[in-house]
């Protein structure tokens, strides 16, 4: 009996020692990708299969099936960030030189318009929200949101936000969450409304960039460079409930419900990886060697997979080396 109960425990053992490896992360793949320039945010369209890297003047498009640049969007002044709108099959990129928002069609990648904002200064992240069924630009020269109408193309409001902001994220039931890097917190914005209805403390963090949300506990994950932390807050309560070390220099963040993991992008060239227990509670389970400088990412529910953005820089310079831009692929051991 004693013998048939160890063979039964090194069973139960075995199975449970793959689970714990299939979360380890290793390099999968790189892909190239065409110009040169500076880079900033990464987005996935997870009905059309595709990556956008923003790119200086441009946007590189990546067909995620086969992992190859299928085209660009180019003749821009100052790329940030891109937004998938799916029921209009469109896309939005801010125009961070230009003050404006590009609207491409999402099936030929074709330039729809170029939509200029009022009171506006310096677009840089940007988020469709299905709720009110509009996009929203955070403006981090002139603290403040455009909201355009994807389906006009025109601009119907601006958000007052108090403050600069850097990365949101839409809860899909009306509200979206704003760092405000500045001023150390979190904005809570009525979506229909077009204003600000909340703002909580993130202390300890300080000089919030990335946010991500885990819509099922109401958490939202807010990645801090100034003490190198991700503040988990209950936005029903308003509380910061843990803090977790992370590397430095960080940008994004990302958050897959499958998988129970929270990713942090660090320019130190690092990745935080971090399982997340409960709601309240998170470990350290990996720190990723990426590359420096690649500080962005996008997450594929789907895949698990993770992409980077980086270029090769020569020295401690910020010149970047000539033809270098690529995606970063890591994917589940």
């Amino acid at each position: 009996m004693k013998i048939k109960l160890l063979s039964v425990a090194a069973l139960l053992l075995a199975s449970v020692a793959p689970k714990t490896h299939a979360q380890t992360y290793v390099l999968d793949k790189t892909v190239d990708l065409t110009g040169d320039g500076g880079y900033d945010y990464v987005s996935i369209d997870k009905v059309n299969n595709r990556l956008y890297a923003s790119h200086g003047t441009m946007v590189n498009v990546v067909d995620l099936a086969t992992d190859k640049q299928i085209g660009v969007i180019e003749n821009m002044k100052g790329v940030h960030g891109i937004a998938i709108d799916n029921k209009a099959d469109r896309g939005f990129i801010s125009d961070g030189r230009a003050n404006a928002i590009v609207a491409f069609d999402l099936k030929s990648l074709k330039t729809l318009a170029t939509i200029p904002l009022e009171g506006a200064n310096g677009p840089d992240a940007i988020i469709y929200d299905p709720y009110s069924d509009r996009v929203f630009s955070f403006n981090g020269e002139s603290n403040n949101s455009s909201v355009v109408d994807p389906n006009t193309l025109k601009q119907v409001g601006t958000v007052a936000l108090n403050g600069g902001p850097e990365f949101a994220v839409s809860d899909g039931k009306g509200l979206i969450y704003n760092n405000l890097e500045d001023k150390n917190s979190l904005n809570v914005i009525d979506a229909k409304a077009m204003k600000v209805i909340r703002n909580y403390p993130l202390a300890p963090g300080g000089g919030p960039t990335g946010i991500a949300l885990d819509e099922k506990n109401q958490r939202t994950f807010s990645v801090c460079r100034e003490n190198k932390g991700l503040e988990v807050m209950d936005v029903k309560t308003g509380k910061v409930v843990a803090t977790v070390p992370i590397g430095a220099g960080v940008d994004a963040v990302a958050y897959d419900p499958e998988t129970k993991l929270v990713f942090a992008s660090n320019g130190d060239g690092t990745a935080t990886i971090i399982k997340q227990e409960s709601a309240d509670k998170y470990n350290v389970i990996q720190t990723l060697k990426t590359q420096n400088r690649a500080k962005t990412m996008a997450l594929d529910p789907k895949t698990h997979k993770i992409y980077f953005t980086v270029a090769t820089y020569e020295g401690t310079t910020r010149k970047v080396v000539p033809n270098s831009f690529k995606v970063l692929v890591y994917k589940i051991q």
